[in-house]
């Protein structure tokens, strides 16, 4: 038996799927409030209407590029940073009561507890501050994901949706179809984005100049709405070979996720207990 942690902390982009918020009022009020539990919620805006502002200061997502000469490119990621690893750590700062710029004395820390489990413990890695320290209970307590799902499954929670941007660039195709075949309204919103930040954000890249080459959502890099979101086909798979063709369709795995990132830019759960 864990024990209990004093809070959590859910770091809102302003841009998850409905369902998400829904679950996480859900957790709050079944879970967290009988629990003596405050769940925090801390943002640093929201991420799509800042990626359409040319006022705004561009952290930008990770969208793939088709540059003029034809080659492809990516953006740099710097979202995760900003609207996730940014407003947590702002938040443990004042929970610890040395909010920005006070200096945060020697040990005084709190302990993070993040969700890795023992299919992906090559992923559990040190904070990058000295006051917060990761624990991983589920590698600790020799947790797989389908544990995790057998515990929630016996909590009525089988249908914990996944925490990420609706228009997130790292979604698979089975992600995009669920969109679409879910929830309109959402997919229409994706696709309009989608269109918009065809020329990047005005401030879209790392000079602040405007983007050179054709921004997209999709990893094919053609507009979302007439992205190849239904199947891999097997020229597709020849030509982007069998490992892009996999991530293709199933997106990178889990996408982003501060302080535990899976994809290859090392960025903190937006989802964790702490203890001073």
């Amino acid at each position: 038996m864990l024990p209990k942690v004093d809070y959590a902390i859910f770091a809102d982009t302003g841009w998850e799927p409905e369902s998400v918020y829904r679950h996480l009022d859900r957790l709050e009020r079944e879970i967290a409030e009988p629990a003596g539990i405050p769940i925090l919620r801390v943002s640093s805006g929201n991420i799509r209407n800042d990626a359409l502002n040319p006022d705004h200061r561009f952290a930008s997502m990770p969208l793939y590029i088709l540059n003029k000469d034809g080659r492809p490119g990516m953006t740099r990621r710097q979202c995760t940073g900003e609207y996730k690893v940014k407003p947590i750590k702002k938040e443990i700062r004042s929970l610890l009561g040395y909010p920005y710029p006070l200096r945060v004395p020697n040990g005084v820390f709190v302990e993070q507890w993040i969700g890795i489990s023992t299919d992906e413990f090559h992923r559990a890695k040190d904070a990058d501050v000295q006051y917060m320290r990761n624990i991983h209970p589920l590698i600790e307590m020799d947790w797989s994901r389908s544990d995790c799902v057998r515990y929630l499954k016996s909590l009525g929670l089988a249908e914990t949706p996944k925490s990420s941007c609706l228009g997130c660039p790292f979604h698979g195709n089975a992600q995009w179809r669920h969109i679409r075949d879910t929830s309109p309204a959402e997919w229409e919103d994706v696709v309009e984005f989608d269109a918009a930040i065809r020329k990047g954000n005005a401030r879209a890249n790392a000079e602040g100049r405007p983007l050179l080459g054709e921004a997209f959502l999709h990893r094919s890099r053609v507009p979302l709405s007439q992205a190849p979101i239904d199947h891999v086909t097997a020229a597709e798979r020849a030509a982007l070979g069998e490992d892009a063709a996999s991530e293709l369709e199933d997106g990178v795995v889990n996408g982003c996720s501060p302080w535990s990132c899976r994809s290859e830019v090392d960025t903190v759960r937006d989802d964790f207990g702490l203890t001073a």
